[in-house]
């Protein structure tokens, strides 16, 4: 190699180690002419580099190809290098000299090996720089995760810029079925442009992340709070771009706006404050969107609070049966009761919406509706015992017990511990949200059946396929929601008149017992009448009595119907 040759490649080695060294970065643009100075130097007609995340990313050619520099000519391989990496990526490289130049001497041979693993570890480095990069600030789909969020938050800490922006939590709404109704290939779609459509209004005003699943992180600045919310509470997303076919998706939010001079001590305090409200969101009550305050923090520790005083509370017997009356509107008798729930502690009662949606955050509901079972059984036992009428209880089971596969002889082993004859219990069940729910509801339904035990539709109208539920459920009562039942002012022709009119026929047709819920007015009870449905349940006849109440009822109580 001559002297001037060996000049300009020291400069172009030196330009390269100073880019390798450099504090501020990749440089993209430096390396591409250093390659094509390099290869214009030695005569090369073509240099390329190539990474590739793993073996078998190699294998299947899924990676990055850089070709900096390519005359186009009929060419050979002059000099290539293939390097495996302790993490199991894959750089490769190669210089290709046109057919028919005159061959390299060994010494520029030598030279263009060593440029080329210069080129090849400054590509590791920086590549292996963003995979790091990907796996730790980005999910397996390529969603931000909560790293990605958590580092954001935190930059913004450390600038002190935190004053003026929001963070939220949502969660997508019914979002299984959504899956259902169009397929889990198109569901992901669909979570993709959902997605795209709040980080293309975000901008680089802030920043959306995935946490998993359907559930998702963003904070960006107060200015974008009202565009964000309004696709939170709504928005058309295509899945199909050839059909144009889409859904409606909307999410419950828990929201925090951070106040000027805002500053934390660890960015996870953010994140509980949109956690919890974001959980009173998606408890219901209305608000699809919750406001973090410090009710948030209250509400979290109220749960904290009756998960852990539950199973002493049970242990103790807080928790006792209170029976609301079944009349028979024809006679004025009673004819059956629902057992309630009712928590006594320190002198006071805890209303049931107080406890009863915090227990079913888990399987404590369960233990909890195991508990009223067992109470009524032993009532029902004991009524027996001293030969007073009894007529059929009913005990509501939550929808979680339909993840029991052995509810059945759970519900069995209860009932006959207590030595109750079977026609005496009639088991509630709530109508399922989904179609896999309406199996397992189907399979219990009919084991109860078969037992001999009454079981019940609950709130019917309400919940998933409501037609569907009773043709192929083989149920024995079915209870109308008073959402369906009609008001004092409503017309024999009006939707809830027309709606319950044709429910009670229906069911009456299908040989099922119809109950009407939340009966409270004279006019209801003529209502009732007027359209056969003959039994009723509500305050107008009776609220949730207490077990002594109760009692004197059945042993002697007409009501005036």
């Amino acid at each position: 190699m001559d002297r001037e040759k060996e000049m300009r490649l020291n400069e172009l080695l030196l330009k390269l180690l100073d880019t390798l060294a450099s504090m501020e970065g990749f440089n993209r643009e430096t390396i591409r002419q250093c390659t094509i100075d390099f290869c214009q130097l030695f005569n090369l007609s073509r240099g390329t580099t190539e990474f590739y995340r793993s073996l078998s990313h190699e294998k299947r050619g899924k990676g990055e190809v850089f070709t900096d520099y390519d005359t186009g000519e009929p060419m050979h391989t002059v000099v290539e290098r293939r390097l495996v990496t302790p993490s199991m990526a894959v750089i490769k490289g190669a210089l290709y000299m046109a057919d028919g130049s005159a061959p390299l001497e060994e010494d520029e041979k030598q030279k263009a090996d060593l440029v080329l693993r210069v080129l090849l570890s400054f590509l590791s480095r920086n590549r292996l720089q963003g995979v790091v990069e990907q796996l730790a600030f980005y999910d397996d789909n390529g969603y931000r995760n909560i790293r990605s969020f958590f580092r954001y938050l935190e930059q913004l800490n450390e600038k002190g810029a935190l004053g003026g922006y929001t963070a939220i939590h949502f969660n997508l709404r019914h979002f299984t079925l959504i899956n259902q109704e169009i397929g889990r290939n198109a569901g992901d779609v669909v979570i993709r442009n959902y997605f795209t459509t709040i980080e293309e209004t975000i901008g680089d005003q802030g920043l959306v992340c995935r946490v998993g699943g359907d559930n998702f992180v963003a904070v960006f600045e107060d200015s974008l709070l009202i565009d964000i919310l309004e696709i939170i509470k709504g928005t058309s997303v295509i899945y199909d771009t050839n059909t144009s076919n889409r859904v409606l998706v909307s999410a419950s939010a828990g929201v925090f706006r951070m106040p000027d001079g805002y500053k934390f001590k660890n960015s996870g305090d953010v994140m509980d404050k949109i956690s919890n409200a974001s959980h009173a969101a998606k408890m219901g009550g209305g608000d699809n969107i919750v406001f973090f305050d410090e009710k948030a923090l209250e509400f979290k520790e109220k749960i904290m609070k009756i998960q852990q005083i539950f199973p002493t509370a049970l242990e103790n017997r807080e928790f006792k049966v209170f029976y609301q009356p079944k009349i028979d509107i024809q006679t004025g008798e009673l004819v059956g009761a629902e057992a309630l729930c009712r928590w006594f502690r320190d002198g006071k009662i805890i209303p049931p919406m107080d406890f009863i949606p915090i227990l079913e955050q888990n399987t404590d509901i369960c233990t909890l509706d195991f508990y009223m079972l067992d109470s009524v059984c032993q009532d029902i036992r004991r009524w027996l015992d001293e030969k007073r009428k009894v007529v059929r209880i009913s005990v509501n089971l939550s929808r979680k017990h339909m993840m029991d596969v052995d509810l059945l002889e759970h519900i069995m082993e209860i009932i006959d511990k207590n030595k109750v004859p079977h026609q005496y219990i009639e088991i509630e069940l709530t109508e399922t949200t989904t179609d896999v729910e309406f199996r397992d509801l189907k399979r219990v339904v009919s084991g109860l059946q078969q037992a001999g035990i009454y079981t019940s539709v609950d709130d019917f109208g309400m919940g998933y396929s409501s037609l569907n539920l009773i043709r192929e459920i083989p149920w024995n009562v079915l209870k109308v929601d008073k959402s369906f039942l009609p008001l004092d002012n409503d017309t024999t022709s009006s939707t809830r008149s027309v709606m319950f009119r044709n429910v009670v026929t229906m069911a009456k047709e299908l040989g099922l017992e119809c109950i009407a819920e939340g009966v409270e007015t004279k006019k209801q009870v003529d209502i009732l009448r007027d359209n056969n449905c003959q039994f009723a349940q509500g305050y107008f006849f009776d609220k949730p009595l207490p077990l002594e109440n109760f009692e004197e009822r059945l042993s002697s109580h007409i009501y005036n119907v």
